[in-house]
C-alpha cells in the first residue's frame, strides 16, 4: 500500500472540490476529517505493527550449537537503562570485511547449519557479547555496545567524567573474536585492544575506525580480517580536545609504559645471572619469568594472576576449583610438528574460548583463591615423563602446603621427604603427579627454587627461606604487574553467570544419545526399550558424584542403592557407567563411551528383558539372568 501516494492524491481532490473561490486555506481539521472520510486513516492503522515490550517475557538464555540462521526477524525489544548523570561510549561494529580464510564460504540458506563467528568485549568491569553472525569473507556483524566511563577513585563515582577525566582513563577496550565450527567447537581468531581515546578529540564525539585483525599464536602477524568500528558519546561533549593532546598524552603513557619494562627487564636479567652463580645446574631448571600471551607479546608472568572475586557464582574455593576444572583442556596449536607451542592466553580469550592449556588454568585458579583470601602460588615444573606443566599451591596459616590440579579439581597434600633420612625410615609416599618445581609466582611475589634438587618430593615449601627459595623484588614486580602501572596491562574481566539453561540443555542431550544409542543397536540388529522411570532414579546419584568432586565427601549412596535394588526385579543385573564430559556435544560424547569396553558391554547388552536408561551423562541397564 502506498499511504503517501494515496494521501497525496486525496488531498489534492480535497482541496480541488472544498476550497472556496473566497477560502485560501483548509484547517488540520478538514484535511482529517477528508482522510478519515475516504478510509484512509482506517487504512493505514490495519497495516501498522505494533510491538510489545514485555517486561515479563525473556529472551531465550542460550541459543542452540551450533547456530541456525532464519530469515525470520525477532520482534522483542531489549531495553537499556541510562543514568542521565553519567558518561558512555556508544561502540558499534558495522560490519566486516577482508576475513580471507572464509573467501569460498558459500552463504549460509535458511535455515542451515553453518559455522559462526562471535565477538566479545571487555572494559572496565563490563563484559559484551555479540550475536554470532555465519562465518563469511565480509562477516556481518551490526551490533552496539554502550560502555559506560566513569572514575573509580574516592568522590568521583558520582559525577559525570569530562574530557579531561577520561583521558587519564587508560583501559583499553579488550575486543576477542571467536570462530564456533557445526558441531560447537571454539577456535579463539584474534584479540584486540582498542584505544578508544581518540574520540575525545573528535569532532561532536564521533569518529569512525578501522580495525585489523591480527591472528594468534604462530599467526600474530599475519592479518585475519578487518572490523569497521564507529565511537560515539553520549552524552555528547561539551567540550572535545585537540586530537594534539590526545595523542600527546598516548604517547606519554608508552613512553612511560616502555621505561617501566626496560627497567624490569634489565633487573630480570640481573636476577637470572645471580641465580645461576647459586649452582650452573639451574640453567636447566623450569624457571619462568616471561610468558607469551596469544599476541606473541612477552610479559612477565606476576601479571597474569590478580585477585579475583566470584561474586555468588562461586561460594567455596572448591567450588571455584570444580569450575575451573570443568573449562575444557587443549593445548595451543602448532602448525608442523615439534615441541609444544607456548601460549598463555590474557583470561577474557581463555574465558570466551572456554578452554585452554593447562597454565591458562592455573593461572585463573590461583586468581580466585587469592580472591578467596588464600596464599596462592603457580607453580611452574613437570610431571611424568618430565612434561612440562603447571599447578597451584596454598600455603596454610599452620604451614599446611596443598596441591590444586586445574585440570581435575583434585588436591594433594605435601609432605617433604628427607633425602638424609636412612632408607629403612618410613618416608610419606607422594600421590600428586608433579615431579619437578622450578619457581612459584603469584601477582605480588616470584620466586625461584635454589635447593639442591627440584624434585617435588624432597622440596621444602618454606618460601621465606632465601636458602631454598630466591626472590625477586615485589616492588620490582609491582612497578609493571600493579593495576594500573602500565597501559600493556591487560584488565581482568568479572566472571558472569552461564547463558545456559540446565534443564534444558541436559534434556537435549539425554533425546540425542538415547537417538544415538538406538541406532547403533539398530545396526547391530537389537531392539531397545526404554525405562524412564528407573532414568529418573539415577538423578540422585548423579547429584551426589558432582557433590563428591566439589566436596570430596561422599553423600546419599544409601538411598540411591536402596532406590535400585527396588527397582531391579529379581534375577536381573544392574550395570551403571557414570561419565564426565567437558563439552555438549552429544555424538563426541557417545564416541567416548564406546571406546570404553564396559560401557560398550552395557549399550550392546542382549537380554530377554534387556533396558537401557539415561540421566544427563550417566549410563545404565539391568538385563534378565
Amino acid at each position: 500500500m502506498d499511504v503517501h501516494g494515496r494521501i497525496r492524491e486525496i488531498l489534492a481532490e480535497t482541496i480541488r472540490e472544498e476550497l472556496a473561490p473566497d477560502q485560501q486555506q483548509l484547517s488540520t481539521e478538514d484535511l482529517i476529517k477528508a482522510l478519515r472520510r475516504r478510509g484512509i486513516i482506517d487504512d493505514v492503522m490495519k497495516e501498522l505493527n505494533f510491538v510489545t515490550d514485555n517486561v515479563d517475557q525473556e529472551l531465550p538464555s542460550s541459543p542452540k550449537q551450533p547456530v541456525c540462521f532464519t530469515d525470520r526477524q525477532s520482534t522483542l525489544l531489549k531495553k537499556t537503562n541510562i543514568d542521565p548523570t553519567r558518561r558512555y561510549l556508544y561502540l558499534q561494529v558495522l560490519g566486516g570485511k577482508a576475513f580471507l580464510e572464509h573467501l569460498q564460504e558459500p552463504e549460509p540458506l535458511p535455515g542451515q547449519v553453518c559455522s559462526t563467528f562471535t565477538l566479545c568485549l571487555h572494559f572496565r568491569n563490563q563484559r559484551f557479547r555479540s550475536k554470532p553472525v555465519p562465518c563469511a569473507c565480509e562477516p556481518d556483524f551490526h551490533d552496539g555496545f554502550l560502555l559506560e566511563v566513569h572514575r573509580e577513585s574516592l568522590g568521583d563515582g558520582t559525577r559525570m567524567a569530562d574530557s579531561t577525566t577520561m583521558l587519564s582513563i587508560s583501559d583499553p577496550i579488550h575486543m576477542v573474536l571467536i570462530k564456533t565450527d557445526i558441531f560447537g567447537e571454539t577456535t579463539l581468531v584474534a584479540s584486540y585492544f582498542l584505544e578508544w581515546r581518540s574520540v575525545l578529540g573528535s569532532e561532536n564525539g564521533v569518529t569512525n575506525l578501522t580495525v585489523e585483525l591480527m591472528g594468534v599464536g604462530t599467526e600474530s602477524k599475519v592479518a585475519v580480517g578487518i572490523l569497521n568500528i564507529k565511537l560515539e558519546m553520549y552524552p555528547a561533549l561539551n567540550q572535545t580536545l585537540s586530537q594534539e593532546v590526545v595523542n600527546t598524552q598516548l604517547a606519554l603513557e608508552r613512553q612511560k609504559t616502555a621505561e617501566k619494562e626496560r627497567l624490569f627487564l634489565v633487573y630480570a636479567k640481573q636476577w637470572w645471572r645471580e641465580y645461576l652463580q647459586i649452582r650452573p645446574s639451574h640453567s636447566s631448571r623450569l624457571v619462568k619469568i616471561f610468558a607469551q600471551d596469544e599476541n606473541g607479546i612477552n610479559r612477565p608472568v606476576c601479571s597474569y594472576v590478580k585477585p579475583l572475586r566470584a561474586g555468588r557464582l562461586l561460594d567455596t574455593p572448591r567450588q571455584a576449583a570444580r569450575f575451573v576444572n570443568v573449562l575444557g583442556y587443549e593445548r595451543a596449536p602448532v602448525i608442523g610438528g615439534g615441541g609444544k607451542q607456548e601460549q598463555w592466553c590474557t583470561l577474557l580469550a581463555f574465558l570466551c574460548r572456554n578452554k585452554g592449556d593447562c597454565e591458562d588454568h592455573a593461572n585463573l585458579l590461583c586468581s580466585l583463591l587469592l580472591g578467596y583470601g588464600l596464599e596462592a602460588f603457580v607453580c611452574v615444573g613437570t610431571k611424568a615423563k618430565g612434561v612440562p606443566h603447571a599447578w597451584v599451591m596454598t600455603c596454610g596459616t599452620d604451614g599446611t602446603i596443598t596441591f590444586w590440579e586445574s585440570l581435575t579439581g583434585h588436591r594433594y597434600i605435601h609432605k617433604s621427604t628427607n633425602p638424609d633420612e636412612p632408607p629403612v625410615a618410613e618416608q610419606p609416599k607422594p600421590l600428586y603427579p608433579y615431579r619437578t618445581v622450578g619457581c612459584v609466582f603469584n601477582h605480588q611475589m616470584f620466586l625461584g627454587n635454589c635447593q639442591p634438587s627440584d624434585s617435588v618430593e624432597v622440596c621444602v615449601f618454606d618460601l621465606n627461606d632465601e636458602s631454598k627459595w630466591k626472590p625477586m623484588s615485589e616492588e620490582a614486580i609491582k612497578s609493571v604487574c600493579a593495576p594500573g602501572a602500565t597501559t600493556s596491562l591487560p584488565p581482568f574481566p568479572p566472571l558472569c553467570a552461564s547463558t545456559i539453561d540446565a534443564s534444558v540443555t541436559s534434556n537435549e542431550i539425554e533425546m540425542q544419545l538415547r537417538l544415538l544409542v538406538s541406532e547403533h543397536r539398530k545396526d547391530l540388529g537389537l531392539t531397545t526399550v526404554w525405562e524412564d522411570q528407573l532414568s529418573y532414579l539415577l538423578s540422585p546419584a548423579l547429584a551426589s558424584y558432582e557433590f563428591e568432586r566439589t566436596t570430596s565427601i561422599s553423600a546419599g549412596n544409601e538411598e540411591f542403592q536402596d532406590a535400585i535394588r527396588r527397582a531391579v526385579p529379581d534375577g536381573h543385573t544392574f550395570k551403571g557407567f557414570p561419565i564426565h564430559f567437558v563439552y555438549r556435544n552429544a555424538r563426541r560424547a557417545f564416541a567416548t563411551c564406546l571406546r570404553s569396553p564396559f560401557c560398550e558391554e552395557i549399550i550392546c547388552c542382549r537380554g530377554d528383558q534387556a533396558k537401557i536408561y539415561f540421566d544427563e551423562l550417566s549410563l545404565s541397564s539391568f538385563t534378565h539372568g
